[in-house]
């Protein structure tokens, strides 16, 4: 098949690149922590190659695990796949599998680790109540995060938190379990409690870097997706209308749903819970104002 017509992001590639050398970096002082906790050679290559891998391959799974979400067929959900084929003729990509996850949060999310392993899903709640206009305009959006596969480095650096909570409860466990001793012993004992919180320390700083290196990308992302979805379709105004009545719709959702959602906000076009001004930082998207901005001067260059 020839190559996408979504338009390419280079400032997108480059973040990706500058993010995932900065995780292989991580990744590696982990596997070093967990070596020096007492972990073998083996055990920690298995461990941390085995939740790279799963979290790489089984990613499409394992969201539509998370969201209660199941794969929809032309014939259960038609308008849906209509959407899809259609944007998919625009775009010129080999069309990802469709899903429905049934809950009332009006939102969608792509994931998949290639435009061959992908997966778009919508919620019940997003069909029900956007046009079909503006639900073209999200499901645009969505196709772009499979074009610039930008889901797969999301998803693996997932992992590196993962790993760094696992290495700080472990050094957590040492120097609670490990303390105490007298005599010749005692200076042995202190200087391992000194090391296991050094090492504490150290991977919940690694934690900390994983995860605001991961929401500078998501937000970047997020914008990047909203350009080429609506540059796809030509109507940045249709999208730009989908986010303010999803936003809208979602301050109607009681907050104990939106919670339970709250994992999966680096993957949502909205996300279930945003912050304030001063949480922008820790944000997996862009405030809706920088969106609506960035959409409505789309919106005049388009238009001459």
């Amino acid at each position: 098949m020839a190559k996408s017509k979504i338009e390419t992001d280079h400032g997108l590639n480059v973040r990706m690149f500058i993010t995932g050398l900065a995780l292989v970096v991580l990744y590696l002082i982990i596997t070093t922590l967990l070596i020096y906790v007492g972990l073998g050679y083996g055990f920690v290559i298995v461990i941390v190659a085995g939740l790279i891998f799963s979290q790489y391959y089984f990613s499409d799974k394992i969201a539509m695990f998370s969201m209660h979400a199941h794969e929809v067929t032309p014939a259960q959900e038609p308008k849906l796949h209509e959407i899809v084929d259609r944007l998919c003729l625009l775009a010129n990509m080999p069309k990802p599998r469709v899903g429905v996850a049934e809950m009332d949060i009006p939102n969608a999310f792509a994931t998949g680790r290639s435009p061959s392993h992908a997966v778009i899903c919508a919620t019940r709640g997003i069909m029900t109540r956007l046009s079909d206009e503006e639900l073209e305009a999200v499901l645009a959006h969505e196709l772009s995060h499979v074009a610039h596969r930008d889901v797969a480095i999301m998803t693996i650096a997932s992992g590196v938190g993962m790993l760094a909570g696992l290495v700080s409860r472990m050094a957590m466990w040492g120097a609670m379990l490990g303390g105490g001793g007298g005599g010749r012993g005692g200076n042995n004992n202190d200087n391992a409690a000194v090391v296991e919180m050094v090492t504490w320390l150290v991977s919940i700083v690694i934690y900390v870097v994983a995860y605001m290196l991961t929401m500078a990308l998501s937000r970047y992302r997020e914008l990047s997706a909203d350009r080429s979805g609506a540059i796809l379709i030509g109507k940045p105004s249709v999208l730009a209308s989908a986010l303010v009545h999803i936003t809208g719709d979602m301050g109607r959702i009681p907050r104990t749903d939106l919670r339970k959602a709250e994992t999966m906000n680096a993957f949502f076009f909205v996300p279930a819970l945003a912050g304030g001004t001063a949480a922008s930082l820790f944000s997996t998207h862009p405030s809706l104002e920088t969106r609506l901005a960035a959409l409505n001067k789309l919106e005049r260059e388009l238009n001459g």
